[in-house]
């Protein structure tokens, strides 16, 4: 979103960027399917740079909604080139223009976006002749299918993925086919001292920066999916090897590729396997993300990894002078990603921030707090000598640690202590017989009808002779029958033993024979009210 002092600051802009479009081949790109056995990425000769109006209330805050078209839904038509979208609107009451500029993913990575920013200010001076002749884009996309013919992708994909069958999902965040919209962004700037230390670590190891964040990463996504083992999206820059350069050339380089971590072991042993995975991806970087996936053991139903990292080099504006007397404004941007799970690592030259990019059904800002612990216990264990366990490294912060811990166990609650917990219940069938006491997925009892369940079990128990004390064992899945038989176990008299039909036959033997069990209830007694001793 930007501001131009006066109508004729925006059409200099404009003009600057139909310069840009004229000048680059992948800016007048179109993406066409229709009609086609697959998608062909079209390049046209000549481009218009279309402008539409931007609808804003007069009567409305003005701020409120700029940062409304930011947040608002976002659509580009890809078989329409350019892929750019240009809105204009006045400010009501002043000289003052605002321009939303719609970039698609598909045309131009963060590099690109810098080149042009930067050459429309140099052709605005009358310096274009100055800069160098384009490097078309077309030659990069011919190294790359000749890259694809002469290595074997699918070889490697295979053997780092082939055994993993279960997908790696954050807070059980799966669909990766969002449109960003439930996306959540939250900006964090890493303290000083941390961005030193980490400098220093990765200097000591001889590798980049990039390395430990992804180690830090992994341990996040790990403790928010509850696995020593996670599968995450990368994103490799693509400039790294290629055309001749390719760090001056437009278009789409950067690529998501699947990075696999153990995080069993120590610290050491985790930055040293991610700097040797990292390594070994910049031979594929270049590999179609849909061949990686298709390498795994994962359903093709369900993504292969929900979570991704960008570690991008983000150093200032080179030119805000000149953007000034221009009389041109940047007053914010929003970046959109399908990923329900991401995180942007901005190295700034000398310090760090972090952006995540979360759905909202969690925190982004607790996330960057994960990230920021994670990075802490990385760098701080590497200081120590790199032997400590990566998965003993603490990611929450003093004061959610204390809020898991304690505030949110402080359920305490005063109640008859002279009354049993079945006598409770019994009490509150009686006030509420029709409310519902139990779920189990789409099934339910009411206080009443569990009552009446329990009440059967028990009456059976006393019959085969259980009485006060008497050790009964519980061998029933998680299901309505487990809170039926529990509470009938109780009703009884009898002492509730637990045995989970998920254990080894030969533990299970073991807890009957070393207790003195007088009787077992089973799922399919209970579900035919007949229970089996």
């Amino acid at each position: 979103l930007l501001s131009f002092e006066s109508r004729a600051a925006l059409d200099a802009y404009l003009a600057g960027l139909q310069w840009a479009i004229n000048r680059y081949d992948v800016l007048r790109t179109a993406v066409l399917t229709q009609g086609l056995s697959q998608a062909v990425q079209v390049v046209l000769r000549e481009v218009p740079l279309v402008t539409e109006p931007l609808a804003l209330d007069a009567g409305l805050d003005m701020r409120t909604q700029l940062q409304g078209l930011l947040d608002g839904p976002q659509t580009l038509d890809i078989t329409q080139a350019p892929l750019l979208r240009v809105k204009v609107a006045p400010e009501p009451g002043s000289g003052r223009w605002f321009m939303q500029l719609q970039q698609h993913h598909l045309i131009m990575d963060h590099v690109g976006l810098e080149i042009i920013g930067e050459e429309i200010r140099v052709w605005a001076q009358g310096q274009e002749a100055h800069l160098p002749t384009p490097r078309l884009y077309r030659e990069f996309v011919g190294h790359a299918l000749h890259q694809a013919q002469t290595q074997d992708a699918a070889g490697y994909f295979r053997a780092q993925l082939g055994d993993v069958v279960e997908p790696t999902l954050p807070f059980g965040l799966v669909d990766v086919r969002g449109d960003g919209g439930a996306i959540v962004e939250a900006h964090h700037e890493l303290p000083g001292s941390l961005s030193r230390s980490i400098r220093a670590q990765a200097k000591a190891l001889q590798v980049s920066p990039a390395v430990l964040f992804h180690a830090a990463w992994g341990l996040v996504v790990g403790a928010c999916s509850g696995r020593d083992e996670v599968v995450f999206g990368t994103v490799l820059s693509g400039r790294l090897q290629g055309v001749q350069e390719a760090e001056r050339v437009l278009g789409l380089f950067i690529n998501t590729l699947p990075l696999r971590l153990s995080l069993r072991g120590s610290v050491q042993a985790l930055v040293s396997a991610t700097q040797q995975r990292l390594q070994e991806l910049l031979d594929y970087e270049q590999t179609p993300l849909s061949v990686a996936q298709q390498c795994s053991g994962v359903s093709g139903e369900l993504p292969l990894f929900s979570a991704m990292l960008n570690y991008r080099h983000s150093a200032a504006p080179k030119d805000t002078a000149g953007r000034k007397e221009s009389g041109t404004r940047h007053l914010g941007g929003r970046e959109r990603s399908n990923y329900p799970f991401g995180l942007s690592v901005n190295d700034l030259g000398e310090g760090f921030s972090v952006d995540a990019q979360i759905d909202s059904s969690v925190s982004a800002q607790r996330v960057n707090g994960y990230l920021e612990a994670a990075i802490r216990g990385v760098v701080e264990a590497l200081e120590q000598g790199g032997g400590a366990e990566a998965l003993s490294l603490p990611l929450l912060g003093e004061a959610e640690r204390h809020q898991q811990l304690v505030e949110w166990n402080d359920t305490q609650r005063p109640y008859p202590s002279d009354t049993c917990i079945h006598e409770l219940f019994e009490e509150q069938a009686a006030k509420t017989p029709d409310a519902v006491a139990v779920v189990y997925e789409d099934q339910q009892l009411t206080y009443a009808q569990l009552n009446a369940r329990s009440n059967q079990v028990a009456h059976y128990l006393v019959s085969q002779g259980v009485k006060p004390d008497t050790l009964v064992g519980l061998c029933v899945e998680r299901s309505l029958e487990l809170v039926v038989g529990l509470l009938g176990i109780l009703k009884a008299g009898g002492a509730y033993v637990p045995l989970d039909p998920g254990y080894p036959a030969e533990r299970l033997r073991y807890l009957l024979e070393d207790s003195d069990v007088g009787i077992v209830l089973s799922q399919s007694s209970l579900l035919a009210s007949l229970p089996l001793t």
